[in-house]
């Protein structure tokens, strides 16, 4: 099994829709990653399926990462329960139902 991610959830004091995902480990590089949707399927960077992952809840907006910190904008009527489950588990290699990225139809 891979190493499980640390993660302290923070909702945001002034604005309910944002919750801040703080991690003991750096997700990205220096730069900011900002995504309004899934990406596409080129895009196989961890950051990328982390966003892919956050947004399959249904309950995500926006993502945002930079280092070590994700912060997501919530869609309304959403809590983000579970949302740091899905950062805890992004680099577990085994478990009940693995995620795998599927290559697109190369037809």
């Amino acid at each position: 099994m891979g190493q499980l991610i640390t993660v302290v959830e923070t909702p945001s004091a002034t604005n309910p829709s944002i919750l801040r995902l703080d991690t003991n480990r750096a997700l990205s590089g220096m730069g900011h990653d900002r995504y309004e949707g899934p990406p596409g399927p080129l895009r196989q960077r961890p950051v990328d399926e982390l966003a892919r992952r956050l947004f399959a809840t249904g309950a995500v907006a926006k993502v945002h990462i930079n280092g070590s910190v994700v912060t997501v904008t919530l869609i309304s009527g959403h809590d983000g329960e579970g949302l740091g489950d899905v950062v805890r588990g992004l680099f577990r290699y085994y478990g009940d139902a693995p995620v795998v990225p599927t290559a697109p139809d190369e037809g």
